[in-house]
């Protein structure tokens, strides 16, 4: 991961949601807490614009963060955002700090590939679902990767992709399916185009087949 991040942030004496919409309001700051490891939880502020600016890049969510608070850099991970249920302004901001020997959990984005191209799609006609847009890991700090990428290129109308047909990096295990088969979450799946059954398009991508076959055999001869 070659991206860096780093966020200023000083010590939050003020405590209590009066004092945080006051912080918010008054100073453009956004309140937030850094905890674990082996010191006691450490109130914060942050300055909005910086962390703001910062959310707009996707790998910032699955990066190891350097926080500076003072002279002290503490490194984290962004664990939680809290945002305004209306504006959807950031409200609070959770980091958990890491080390490089500790594993730890995180939520990774999906990147799904080859969507157009999908097999269920162009040829069948029918629509691609997600069900989920991340996939929660436990890894070393060091090897959290940027996201996880998911082909969708030869999944057919009907078709499920589930946990277990991801591959994931070195290093990288998938939190649900630690705890057994029954954990196994479908991610996305190919439907088929309303009116038309999952049979009928069964036999439009045989047909597809079928004629690019041909097609392959005339311009041999």
């Amino acid at each position: 991961m070659s991206d860096q991040f780093e966020l200023t942030a000083e010590v939050r004496a003020d405590k209590g949601k009066g004092a945080s919409r006051r912080l918010r309001r008054l100073a453009d700051h956004i309140p937030a807490i850094i905890y674990g490891g082996n010191k006691d939880p450490q109130p914060l502020t942050l300055i909005r614009k910086d962390l703001e600016k910062a959310l707009e890049n996707e790998a910032f969510y699955s990066h190891v963060l350097t926080i500076n608070v003072g002279k002290d850099k503490q490194q984290a991970i962004l664990k939680d955002l809290q945002r305004h249920p209306a504006k959807n302004n950031v409200m609070h901001a959770d980091f958990l700090r890491v080390d490089d020997k500790t594993v730890v959990k995180v939520h990774i984005p999906i990147h799904f590939l080859h969507e157009d191209t999908c097999t269920g799609v162009k040829v069948q006609g029918g629509m691609i679902q997600h069900m989920e847009t991340d996939i929660e890991v436990q890894c070393l700090p060091g090897d959290i990767p940027e996201f996880i990428e998911v082909d969708m290129l030869e999944v057919e109308t009907g078709q499920i992709v589930h946990l277990s047909d991801i591959t994931l990096p070195e290093g990288v295990t998938s939190t649900a399916l630690a705890l057994g088969e029954d954990h196994d979450l479908a991610i996305a799946s190919v439907v088929a185009p309303k009116g038309v059954s999952e049979d009928e398009a069964e036999d439009a991508a045989a047909a597809a087949d079928d004629a690019e076959d041909e097609g392959e055999g005339d311009s041999e001869d």
